[in-house]
């Protein structure tokens, strides 16, 4: 019987999700009736077709199996558990205790010799020499019983048969789908920009490249870049009265201009587009676009196909509400009157941008759209295009986010932008580690559209600590521009909306003033070199005596990253930090040389170790063990 069988996303309806190299455990509850020695395997078909070599599973407790698989390529992988009757083991557990207690022995060592005669022709030419003989050495009456059977409980022999085993009943599950991505769908560094904001045009913004570069982000983030309707424009900070010159909101996406497959006038040409691209490939950086389904009233589609949109009883187009907000300048899509029609135009407007490099999409609402839609798109993209990813812009119900990444959206926004306390953070990043099979998590600590109140009044101190939170917690986190140079007012008191906010006008920064740059710069250094932060299954929390004070590691392999953040940026926190020593391949009398990468300083530290954290000189510890060795007696450091 085979049962439980993982990674399985909703019963294996879906792929679990997994990047090229990583290693995943393929489990299966295998047992059978009576008393005979079981075992299981795994068999995996390759991307192409190809398969893996036999692999066998361990056995744990409770009848549960798992062996590592490393998923090496990227593509649709799938897995079967095989599972058997296994006499060889049987035998191997049987034979010693009715030897040693003279019962039946002749009859145990002649079933022995049958059973081996029988496994050796299953096993290649080239490794049958080690079992050339045995069975003759079973039957040899003139031998003493456990001598005999000794030489067929050889070490090497065993292994052989272990590698090659005599598989009885055998028993199947069904296939298992899991999709590989390129690394990027799980790691990265995000930073959001407007081009507009950067001297108007896309070559113009090209010139802010090299800085977002040298911050060590790996992904440019563009709002919509199309043609931006006059209909209902809104104005600065969301008003309804919009001066001529107003350039209105990049999601009121189409005019007389053209509409999602067009790219805004004053922003250039598909020639500076590809330039823009271009220049930041060079730069070790990839363009992510903004794929927003939505319209404003005088884009093309409104006249072209008017049945696209909802119509109310007057015969108007509805508008998008949010209530309390309200969009004037955007007509919703509706998939329910032509789907396939609809359907076609989007996946021809993804492949536009994909011709042109595109391969992250920023989705804007996919939560507002039919699902099944967002399978057959993103599914169809991958067809062709299977390293292009998909980032779900989806802040509402949990059930609809995990459903998103469960369909296959590669990335999820989530609520780390609304969670600040200790207790809430660390739950929320653990659901995020279970949820690991099928959403991966993008930590924003800031958005267009999102303020946080936290920001709004923390001061310089909780920029660095959402910072540090945001890119050592998830291994892909984003960033905002503005974030750098703490900008923190909102419209008005209690609102998440940024005063004179970027959405709605042109903002352009002086670059030159104090910022936050070089600590990202740090941050970002620290991730790239630690191969433990591109994961997040690895997440392990420490236990700290303040509820201000928070601590958690991240281990592959003898690397290890350890992180002691003060969650107040009003005040000076002081804790004790008791390390779970097993977790960081230590045993609990260990001690271990830590460098912080912030600071440069270095302690010896043991299981028990005082910090003092002023969020006004340094919120946090980032620290790298460089070093640790057994002693008996722990040390604070």
């Amino acid at each position: 019987m085979i049962t439980d069988v993982g990674p399985a996303v909703s019963c294996g309806q879906y792929p679990a999700k997994a990047v090229a190299g990583e290693t995943l455990a393929v489990v299966a509850t295998v047992f059978r009736e009576g008393h005979d020695a079981v075992a299981a395997n795994v068999v995996l078909k390759k991307p192409g077709g190809g398969r893996s070599p036999f692999l066998r599973m361990t056995q744990g407790d409770n009848d549960r199996w798992s062996v590592p698989v490393t998923f090496d390529a990227e593509g649709a992988w799938s897995f079967v558990v095989e599972a058997w009757s296994d006499p060889l083991g049987t035998w191997w557990h049987d034979a010693p205790l009715k030897v040693d207690a003279d019962v039946d022995v002749e009859v145990v060592l002649e079933e022995g010799a049958r059973l081996y005669e029988r496994a050796t022709a299953g096993v290649p030419k080239a490794k049958q020499a080690l079992l050339v003989g045995i069975p003759e050495v079973l039957r040899d009456a003139g031998t003493p019983p456990r001598q005999r059977l000794d030489a067929a409980l050889a070490d090497d022999v065993r292994r052989v048969l272990t590698e090659h085993p005599v598989r009885e009943l055998l028993t199947s599950s069904p296939p298992h789908k899991v999709w590989v991505d390129r690394q990027r769908a799980l790691f990265g560094s995000w930073y959001e920009f407007f081009p507009r904001s950067e001297g108007g045009t896309l070559r113009t913004a090209a010139h802010r490249l090299p800085a977002v570069a040298e911050m060590g982000f790996d992904v440019v983030y563009l709002p919509p870049i199309h043609p931006i309707g006059k209909v209902n424009r809104k104005g600065p900070n969301n008003t309804l009265t919009p001066g001529p010159e107003d350039p209105g909101s990049p999601w009121a996406i189409g005019s007389d201009e053209g509409g999602h497959d067009a790219i805004h006038p004053d922003l250039g040409t598909f020639e500076d587009f590809d330039h823009f691209v271009s220049t930041a490939k060079d730069l070790g950086m990839e363009v992510a676009l903004d794929l927003a389904l939505q319209c404003a009233p005088d884009h093309p589609w409104a006249k072209e196909h008017p049945e696209w949109f909802t119509t109310r009883v007057d015969g108007t187009i509805a508008f998008a509400e949010n209530p309390p907000k309200k969009y004037q300048d955007i007509y919703p899509l509706n998939f329910d009157n032509d789907r396939d029609g609809l359907s076609a135009e989007v996946l021809r407007i993804v492949q536009v941008w994909v011709e042109r490099g595109v391969k992250i999409f920023r989705v804007d609402n996919p939560h507002t759209k039919p699902l099944d839609f967002w399978e057959w798109l993103i599914a169809q993209v991958k067809k062709t295009d299977p390293d292009v990813l998909f980032l779900a812009e989806a802040f509402t119900r949990p059930a609809m986010m995990h459903e998103l990444g469960r369909i296959g959206f590669t990335q999820s926004y989530t609520y780390f932008t609304w969670r600040v306390g200790k207790q809430e953070l660390t739950e929320y990043a653990l659901e995020l580690v279970e949820a690991s099979t099928y959403m991966r998590p993008n930590f924003f600590v800031n958005t267009p559209d999102i303020l946080h109140e936290s920001l709004q009044y923390g001061g310089p101190p909780v920029f660095k600590i959402r910072a540090v939170l945001a890119s050592l917690l998830s291994p892909s986190y984003g960033v905002y521009a503005g974030y750098e140079l703490y900008e923190h007012v909102a419209v008005r008191p209690g609102s998440e909306e940024y005063l004179d906010s970027e959405k709605y006008q042109l903002r352009p920064r002086d670059w030159s003033q104090p910022s936050l740059a070089p600590y990202l710069t740090t941050l970002n250094g620290v991730r790239r070199v630690h191969d433990s932060l591109h994961w997040m299954r690895n997440l392990t929390f420490h236990d700290a005596d303040s509820e201000f004070v928070m601590a958690w590691s991240k281990r592959t392999g003898d690397d290890v990253v350890l992180v002691v953040v003060n969650l107040d940026p009003h005040g000076t926190r002081e804790a004790t930090v008791r390390l779970d020593m097993p977790a960081l391949g230590l045993g609990w009398e260990d001690q271990l040389l830590v460098r912080d990468e912030i600071t440069g300083n270095e302690w010896t530290w043991g299981q028990a170790n005082y910090v003092r954290l002023d969020p006004f000189v340094e919120p946090a510890h980032v620290l790298t063990v460089r070093r640790a060795h057994p002693v008996s007696q722990g040390q604070l450091g």
